[in-house]
């Protein structure tokens, strides 16, 4: 397995500032508001890239950035400068409305649609004055769970070699939408790639019933494969273990199991490779956009 490099250009490591002065695209055409959960590690990187990515795929719109973790946004604006202040959704939505934009859409860097995305909903449902859509989430379509499936096992290890096991996030809450596509996603893997399992940090698959197919499984390799957007603080601590702690990696390791997680190189970084690197993710999310600015 092979490390891919990404060119780097010179970006910001995380993006939310408001440009100052304004620079913003002709008003009369629909901004888009990206929306992360946010992320203090080095993995905010994958914002840089998604952002270059955005920019360039949808050079006649303005696209700015927000963040919907309280905690990230007060962490990093502390340690920041006020010119690379990050943004809560109804502060980039007012910075827009300000700046003479009055249709926006906004997509949220969401893999499921889970209870974040009801959060979303219910917060631009709430800002008055402006023409908004939401876009979807990134599994939101069946067709898009088959797309990046074909994505993905490209990377899979054949089963005489090991087992793949895609790492997702999951959800607390047994009443959350996200429960339906994991489930449906479990079932097209079943099916189609009998040694890849779907395991998740918290929720439907508690990570031991992952760990022990992994361990049970024929071959002595493991790979994990980020099923998040941005493979942050679960992937480098959950599962890889950097912080020293007990980890998915260190259990199947002291059993004998060899780990591995496909990377890519940005400039001098090298990062897990999250889905926001991921050709055909970053596709999916921008039919969304435009899906949704069809219906302004």
């Amino acid at each position: 397995m092979s490390t891919r490099t990404i060119a780097r250009e010179p970006v910001c490591p995380v993006r939310g500032a408001r440009p100052d002065p304004p620079e913003a695209r002709d008003p009369s055409s629909p901004a888009v508001l990206i929306v992360a959960f946010g992320t203090s590690t080095r993995a905010s990187l994958t914002f840089s890239f998604l952002d270059r990515e955005l920019c360039r795929r949808l050079p006649a719109h303005e696209i700015r950035w927000a963040y919907a973790s309280d905690r990230i946004r007060k962490q990093l604006n502390a340690a920041g400068s006020p010119e690379t202040r990050l943004r809560s959704v109804p502060e980039a939505l007012a910075e827009l409305q300000a700046d003479g934009f009055t249709r926006v859409v906004v997509q949220p860097l969401y893999v499921v649609p889970g209870e974040m995305y009801d959060r979303l909903l219910a917060t631009v449902a709430g800002f008055p004055g402006l023409r908004t859509e939401v876009g979807g989430t990134l599994l939101h379509r069946w067709d898009s769970v088959h797309r990046l499936i074909g994505a993905l096992a490209q990377d899979f290890l054949p089963p005489e070699e090991g087992c793949n096991v895609l790492v997702a996030h999951g959800t607390p809450s047994t009443a959350s939408g996200a429960n339906a596509v994991y489930l449906g996603l479990e079932r097209t893997l079943a099916r189609r790639h009998p040694n890849t399992y779907l395991g998740m940090v918290e929720g439907l698959v508690p990570p031991d019933d992952t760990l022990t197919a992994a361990l049970t499984h024929a071959g002595d390799r493991v790979r994990f494969i980020p099923l998040m957007v941005v493979a942050g603080d679960h992937v480098m601590n959950d599962v890889m273990g950097e912080n020293g702690e007990k980890s998915w990696r260190s259990e199947l390791e002291a059993a004998g199991k060899r780990v591995e997680v496909p990377t890519v190189r940005l400039g001098d970084a090298e990062l897990y490779r999250g889905l926001g690197f991921v050709p055909e993710a970053v596709a999916v999310f921008v039919d969304e956009i435009r899906r949704a600015m069809a219906r302004l």
